[in-house]
């Protein structure tokens, strides 16, 4: 069975990498052993709802059985994601998982995708977020589990290479930030190189042929002091190409990669978010009722084909949850509004054509009698603009 090394950088059950797991799938034998490699979010309170959730994803989205197990010695397919990469490479290297991983990868055999805290252990070195970034420790590194080096890759690896949470400070580089990278790049062993990889970004690595491909949403990062590549979504290459590129060759010995269609769809959910609120608004505004309504149920199916996502850092279903109960109380309101337009625009008219014929004291009285009603008509220089009066 052809082995593949697959590394993400976020995303790992969400819509964007469906496409990648699915091609991952299509390649298993009828009967293949799929084990989800729970080890760096057990530690959590909430461990068994997260394996259940990518148990569904798996199953519902990509038609693959899975079973949660903590050891992966006969497995076809592995997988491993969100959590703590340090929790999980104490776990690993006390319990032989650790070697087990990188036996696979020597033999070239099976599928193995390390995704988020996961992949963040792959390289020769690790980046101990959880301490650094939550916990307030000195920037530093802690050993890998070495994945990368039977592939020739002298490199650490780092996920959420591109992660903008941080707003007013930078969280680039799996929240570390520049300053802190460059830091700790002057650390590293000499000839190691960092591999940063993008949210909803995955480096595929076919073991046999040795061909690469980035996919997905962002790219793949390859950073050397004074150096930096951006292999972008889309490309397919040579394993022997990136090996270069990680050990600083020049560009005029690196042959340039080839482009191909980005795999996963385009958007994620907070893109969705935005875009359906902005969508709603414009139909409000028309007024069309039934494209707002139809954007909500949108939204919502949106909701469920998310509900899966493993990031715990994420948040996105939440804010889309709070998003959904907000336009549908909007739209409550528009289909009350629309309701009164019907009888409040003639009224305007005819109170216009009652100022415009000089009988103020009608129009005012008309006003007065629309606001005893439940409307207030303001004059502005624009023109009249009405509302449902305020209680």
């Amino acid at each position: 069975m052809p082995g593949s090394l697959v590394l993400m950088g976020s995303g790992e059950t969400s819509p964007t990498m469906v496409e990648v797991h699915r091609a991952l799938a299509r390649g298993l034998r009828a009967g293949a052993r799929a084990v989800l490699l729970d080890t760096p979010y057990a530690f959590q309170e909430n461990a068994a709802d997260i394996s259940a959730r990518a148990r569904r994803y798996f199953a519902r989205s990509v038609g693959l059985e899975v079973e949660p197990a903590t050891g992966i010695v006969g497995a076809d397919w592995v997988f491993s994601g969100p959590g703590s990469p340090t929790y999980a490479l104490d776990r690993w290297a006390a319990s032989g998982v650790a070697g087990d991983l990188r036996a696979r990868v020597r033999s070239r055999q099976g599928v193995t995708v390390l995704a988020s805290a996961a992949a963040c252990t792959a390289g020769l070195a690790t980046v101990p977020v959880y301490e650094i970034y939550k916990v307030g420790a000195e920037p530093h590194w802690r050993e890998g589990i070495g994945l990368l080096a039977p592939l020739g890759l002298r490199a650490v690896l780092i996920p959420h290479f591109d992660n903008a949470e941080g707003g007013s400070h930078d969280t680039r580089y799996c929240y570390l930030g520049e300053r802190r990278l460059s830091r700790m790049e002057r650390e590293l062993p000499p000839g190691t190189a960092v591999l940063g990889l993008d949210e909803h970004t995955a480096l595929i690595i076919d073991l046999e042929s040795e061909a690469v491909e980035v996919a997905g949403r962002g790219g793949l990062t390859v950073r050397r002091p004074g150096a930096v590549t951006v292999l972008p979504a889309g490309t397919r290459t040579s394993l022997a190409v990136v090996r270069d590129l990680a050990a600083g060759a020049t560009s005029g010995t690196v042959p340039p990669p080839r482009p191909a269609p980005a795999v996963g769809p385009a958007v994620t959910l907070e893109e969705t978010i935005r875009s359906c609120e902005r969508l709603f608004e414009d139909a409000v505004g028309k007024p069309d009722l039934v494209a707002a309504a139809r954007l909500v149920l949108d939204l919502e199916a949106e909701i469920v084909t998310w509900a899966a996502d493993t990031e715990e850092d994420a948040g996105g279903v939440d804010q889309a949850r709070e998003l959904m109960r907000l336009l549908i109380a909007r739209l409550g309101e528009a289909a009350a509004t629309a309701g009164l337009r019907a009888l409040v625009e003639p009224l305007l008219d005819l109170r216009a054509q009652l100022r415009r014929e000089g009988r103020y004291e009608i129009a005012d009285a008309l006003r007065a009698a629309m606001a005893r009603g439940g409307v207030t008509v303001e004059d502005t220089p624009a023109g009249p603009r009405w509302s449902p009066a305020t209680v």
